[in-house]
């Protein structure tokens, strides 16, 4: 008995400064999911640094491609250096160049800087769900993913907030300026409370010949080839939904009969949704498994997606299919991080997250555009739902392929 008190609270204090900075991390995420559309109103309508829609378009395309490239280069170096290193290398780079884009002169400075901050960032979350995943105490890898993964929206919902305020009182380049100085205080704490992880560490103390082979990081060849695949197709079609859906909700359900007010309203019940989604998920994910779990919230989110084709006339009604088809939709997501987590050892898990996330987000390029074309068509109600019903199935489909665990 004597020992159990020691022991515990010496593994409630390994667990928690990890646990705590990268939900940070995480959180920094969210704000630069929505710094820039916080932001273009007010450049758009000024003309700043001689923007226009169409420019600004190019910009918030650049910054999505420079999160997947970001996404699918730290996974090699984190399996090399470590995820400690990574982390703190990629928020850094992040803080510093988003400040610099308060002071860009021109768009094409701008759009650059942008690209190279996403680029530092997309490296961030990779290496955060690495982290959780060794850090989590043993069946509980979902849980700890999931939850870390609040910080997503809490960063994104908080930034929002915050836009209201500072930009008129501040101009938009103070947004920049906060989120950088944000990152930038972070670090000291990582540097003396975040430490490395001990799967990363036992995996480098393994055999020569052990560690030549994880230097190939190859998640493609032999058992990891079926795997990987079915696992990057979901990841895709997870974003697709979740960055189509955030974009084209509000439109899809104005042109659906319901009001502008409504809309907006309804794109914040989505996310409400997705935070009580990521508490649920990974709990039933660890009770459960990750493959019936990840299984399931697909296929739910591909039923309630369809249901929101039916046009309601009970608002309480409407709001409650919302809630439900964002409980699903955005955790759907995050439990294939958990998954690929739980399926790659050590020595190649931080490679296969990030080109997890890497391809994941090309679905987020694409679902934005998929949504776009429809409402340009004039067909986005119904057939926008249909279309990310489709997309959900298919995440399903892919999953299949894969096994509950390799041995």
């Amino acid at each position: 008995m004597p020992k159990t008190g020691p022991a515990t609270s010496g593994r409630t204090d390994s667990t928690m400064w990890p646990t705590l900075l990268c939900w940070i991390a995480v959180a920094l995420d969210g704000f630069d999911l929505v710094v820039l559309g916080a932001v273009i109103p007010t450049i758009s309508k000024s003309g700043a640094l001689g923007f226009t829609d169409s420019s600004l378009t190019v910009a918030s395309t650049v910054g999505l491609i420079g999160v997947g490239i970001g996404a699918v280069t730290i996974g090699p170096l984190a399996d090399r250096y470590g995820r400690r290193i990574s982390l703190i290398s990629s928020i850094a780079a992040f803080s510093v160049l988003t400040i610099a884009v308060a002071f860009a002169p021109n768009v094409e400075t701008f759009t650059a800087l942008r690209f190279l901050a996403r680029l530092g960032l997309g490296a961030c979350l990779p290496t955060a769900l690495a982290f959780m995943t060794e850090f989590a105490r043993p069946g509980r890898g979902g849980s700890a993913v999931t939850r870390m993964m609040t910080g997503y929206h809490v960063g994104a919902v908080l930034t929002a907030l915050l836009g209201l305020w500072v930009i008129e009182a501040y101009g938009w380049e103070a947004m920049f300026v906060i989120g950088g100085v944000a990152g930038l205080l972070t670090l000291p704490i990582m540097w003396a409370k975040l430490p490395e992880s001990e799967s990363y560490l036992a995996a480098k103390s393994a055999p020569a010949e052990t560690q030549a082979v994880s230097r190939s990081r190859d998640v493609v060849k032999g058992v990891y080839l079926r795997v990987s695949i079915g696992l990057w197709l979901a990841s895709f079609m997870g974003l697709l939904l979740v960055y189509g859906l955030n974009t084209w909700l509000p439109k899809i359900m104005g042109e659906a009969g319901y009001s502008i007010r409504a809309g907006t309203g309804l794109l914040l019940v989505l996310n409400v949704g997705a935070v009580i989604g990521l508490l649920i998920a990974g709990a039933i994910s660890d009770s459960r498994g990750n493959k019936p779990t990840v299984l399931a919230w697909f296929g739910l989110a591909a039923v309630f997606l369809a249901l929101l084709s039916i046009k309601m006339n009970n608002s309480l009604l409407v709001y409650a299919a919302v809630l439900l088809t964002g409980i699903f939709v955005f955790s759907a997501q995050v439990l294939v991080y958990a998954f690929v987590g739980h399926l790659y050892p050590a020595r190649i898990r931080g490679t296969a997250l990030g080109m997890a996330a890497g391809v994941g987000r090309v679905g987020a390029i694409v679902g934005p555009s998929i949504g776009g074309a429809m409402v340009t068509a004039g067909i986005a109600y119904p057939w926008g739902f249909y279309g990310f019903a489709l997309a959900a199935l298919l995440a399903v489909v892919a999953l299949a392929t894969v096994p509950a665990r390799i041995t």
